[in-house]
Parts: C-alpha cells; sequence; structure tokens
C-alpha cells in the first residue's frame, strides 16, 4: 500500500505525522507525495482554532475526492481534529474511511492493515498512549528539524482547546532527547527547533522544571550549530532559565514568549498566571541579559470583555515594547473552554482588531528591519526562487515558516543547509536583501 501523508498545524503536529512514517515505512508501506498516487490518504489534523479546523475539513473533503477516480482510496483522519471530534468526522463525512485519536497514532500500522476488510475503523486510545518520541523521519528540509520535548499542557489558559485535545503536560526526559538530537545532527540537521506547548515547564510535571538542563545538555551535541526555543511562557521565566541561554553559545538569542495581552483584567478572564507587570518584567529582564535577543509574542484580539480601552492599552504596548516578530489573532470561540462560556464580541469586532495591532506592528517592524541596513550576518541557506532569482535564507532572528527571510542575491551557488557572512543591502516591511561578503 502506498501512503500519502499530509500533516496541518504545529510543529508537534508534525513530529506525529514524522514518526507514524517512520512506523509505516519500517512496516513494508511505501510513501509518496502526489495524492493521485495513493492508495492511502492519511491526513494529520489541526484543530486549535476556527481557521485550522476548517483547513483541516478542506484537505478531508479534498482528499475523499481522489475516492472518485479510484474507489479503493482509503481516506484517514488522525491528529487534533480526528481526537476532538471523533465520530462526528464519520457522521458528516461518511466517505472517511478511519479515524485515529492521538493516543492510537502508536498502532496505525494495524489500523491500515485492517482497511481492506473493515469500513469505518475508529481507535481513540487514551491520549496518555500518544507516543512522546520514537523512531521518525525528518519531513522537513535536512538542514533543521523540530525537537518535541513535551506533550500537552498544564497551564488550563480559559481559551484554549490544546489540555481538551492533548491531555496534561507529559515530559521527555533529557537523555532522551539527547539521543533524539544525536540522530538528528548525524542526518546532517543543523538548526534544533526546540518545541512544546510551553518549554519552560519542562520537566514540572515530574517536580522540576529541567529546561536549564536539557539547554546545557543540547549545546554540547556535535554538530548542531543552532539550537532555538519555541515558546516561553513569561511568568516561568527565571534566572535560572535566561543563565543557561546566555551560557550556551549555540542557544540562539531568539524566543517566542507568547504574552496574548497586556491589560492584567483581560489576563485574569484569560486565566494567564502573570499581570501587566509580570509581562514587561520578564521582556526587560531578557534585554537585560541578551541585549542582542529577538522577541516574538503572538496576541489575541477581541477576547470576551475586551473593552475599547482595553483594546488600545495593547495597541500602546505593541508601539512601546516593539517587539521583533508579533503575529495578532482574532479570538476564536472554541467550545468547551471557559471562555467560550463568556459573552462574545461580534466577530468583525475582533477581526477588525487583529488588523488594527497588525497595522501597529508592520510600522514597527519595518523600522527595525530598515535599521539592519548596512550590517554583516550570519545567516542560513534554506533554498532558491527561481522567479525572484534570490536565495532565500535565515538569519539568528528567523524561524522558518513564521518569520522573515534574508534573501541573497549571488551569482556564488549557495547550498541549502549551508552557512554563509552577508551584508544587508534593502529591507522592505518583513525581508531583508543581501549580497555575499566576500
Amino acid at each position: 500500500m502506498t501512503i500519502a501523508i499530509i500533516s496541518l498545524g504545529c510543529p508537534k503536529n508534525q513530529v506525529d505525522a514524522d514518526c507514524m512514517a517512520h512506523s509505516l515505512l519500517a512496516a513494508g508501506f511505501d510513501t509518496t507525495a502526489d495524492l493521485s498516487e495513493a492508495d492511502c490518504i492519511l491526513v494529520n489534523t489541526c484543530a486549535f482554532i476556527e481557521s485550522a479546523k476548517q483547513e483541516a475539513i478542506d484537505n478531508i473533503l479534498e482528499a475523499c475526492t481522489y475516492k472518485q477516480a479510484n474507489p479503493h482510496v482509503k481516506v484517514v483522519v488522525t491528529g487534533c481534529l480526528a481526537e476532538r471530534y471523533r465520530s462526528e468526522i464519520l457522521a458528516e463525512i461518511p466517505e472517511v474511511d478511519a479515524v485515529v485519536g492521538m493516543g492510537s497514532n502508536k498502532d496505525i500500522v494495524s489500523i491500515l492493515n485492517r482497511l481492506s476488510s473493515e469500513a469505518h475503523i475508529e481507535a481513540y486510545g487514551p491520549k496518555s498512549d500518544l507516543p512522546l518520541g520514537g523512531p521518525r523521519v525528518i519531513s522537513t528540509p535536512r538542514h533543521y528539524a523540530y525537537l518535541k520535548i513535551a506533550e500537552g499542557c498544564n497551564n488550563r489558559c480559559a481559551y484554549c482547546a490544546i489540555p481538551l485535545i492533548r491531555g496534561n503536560l507529559r515530559s521527555r526526559t533529557v537523555a532522551d532527547l539527547v539521543e533524539e538530537a544525536r540522530f538528528l545532527a548525524s542526518e546532517g540537521v543543523q538548526e534544533l527547533i526546540v518545541v512544546a506547548q510551553d518549554v519552560t515547564a519542562f520537566g514540572a510535571d515530574r517536580g522540576r522544571v529541567e529546561i536549564a538542563d536539557l539547554l546545557d545538555a543540547l549545546n554540547a551535541v556535535e554538530g548542531i550549530r543552532w539550537i532555538r526555543l519555541l515558546y516561553a511562557y513569561p511568568e516561568r521565566i527565571t534566572d535560572e532559565f535566561i543563565a543557561a541561554m546566555v551560557r550556551n553559545e549555540k542557544v540562539l538569542h531568539y524566543l517566542d514568549v507568547p504574552i496574548q495581552h497586556i491589560d492584567s483584567d483581560i489576563l485574569r478572564a484569560m486565566n494567564r498566571k502573570g499581570d501587566e507587570t509580570t509581562v514587561r518584567t520578564a521582556l526587560a529582564r531578557l534585554r537585560a541579559a541578551m541585549p542582542d535577543i529577538t522577541l516574538r509574542t503572538t496576541l489575541i484580539a477581541g477576547f470576551p470583555g475586551e473593552s475599547e480601552a482595553q483594546f488600545e492599552k495593547l495597541c500602546t504596548f505593541v508601539r512601546e515594547e516593539r517587539f521583533d516578530r508579533l503575529g495578532c489573532f482574532a479570538y476564536s470561540e472554541e467550545e468547551g473552554t471557559p471562555a467560550a462560556r463568556m459573552a462574545q464580541l461580534p466577530e468583525e469586532v475582533r477581526a477588525q482588531r487583529a488588523e488594527a495591532v497588525m497595522r501597529v506592528q508592520a510600522d514597527v517592524m519595518a523600522q527595525k528591519q530598515a535599521a539592519k541596513v548596512g550590517r554583516v550576518m550570519d545567516v542560513l541557506c534554506d533554498g532558491y526562487d527561481e522567479d525572484a532569482e534570490l536565495y532565500l535564507c535565515r538569519s539568528a532572528a528567523d524561524a522558518p515558516d513564521i518569520d522573515a527571510q534574508v534573501c541573497v542575491a549571488s551569482e556564488q551557488t549557495l547550498y541549502p543547509g549551508n552557512f554563509y557572512t552577508v551584508r544587508i543591502t534593502d529591507s522592505d516591511v518583513y525581508d531583508l536583501y543581501a549580497e555575499l561578503v566576500p
């Protein structure tokens, strides 16, 4: 059987797909990137917010269209949507052949083997059965890879469905993660992107936060040049954590700190663990310890009860703090969460407020990018844009897929996975343009 895998959503979900792909290949299945060549299409879904759910449904429906040309094609749905909506998927899209909850990812080989003799398979193991790690393929470009250090979350933010979908925090061991990092390095990975719902909570489920220990251990892995961290909650940014970022030279001075809002009353309604002082103090301490740090954040506009004054305070905060990278989302009402039971603002108000925040940030980022013109920096090459005739690279300030690019014009061939020294010659709102330094 030949399998096509579509993986949607966050890097943590992608790692889950990589582990399933390894299991399938080890069991003798073939894989293809061409849906028309597949005997089975596996859609690994996201269900974090409404737009993600719609993207998942669209991809499931597209997969089902291949049954029209070949009725023997099987469609399997895994991931967050499968875990969250279970039998509703089969009720609404009966063309789906199997729905596999996260706790049954480890059984994906046997489930696919049953497809030839069974119709409408449903498998929902306990959330705690989702493997934390294990053998995997590398589906990203070979020079960078995500290292998922934990599963689930204990933070219980009022707007977030992640604990409902993925369960409580479960951390991997430092030894297990070092072993995987060594494997990734042996495969040519240069940049290790450490991910969890909250990396600063790593180990807390065992009684002690161990993120500093992990950074020390990963820094010693030969072959890895960059270590990037996603995501750090402001109330957990301790002196120990900052010191580990400073002393380990491979750990980039880059941090994604999801703040969501700055008004203390809104943060309290969100069930966030800190207030305005917590947030501003964390940012100040990071910048004092690492003046060159790139700070990224995400915000939510239009949370239930957000007044015009609280929204304006959020915009002022964005102007004042001048984040290097920022994304703002219109609040998405997620069923089953405490926030969904609150009085909701109109959708158009939420959307307008999110767009207004992003306009403020666009001005900030354009100024920050323009200030880099003339600088010399090291970049990692990701590939080549034939239409623009530019090499697409990233600096230490840029995470793949979510941040900016450094676009390099060069007659010399640049190779993906190699580092180069460039001089910035121009900028726009998001991207930088550069030339090689001889």
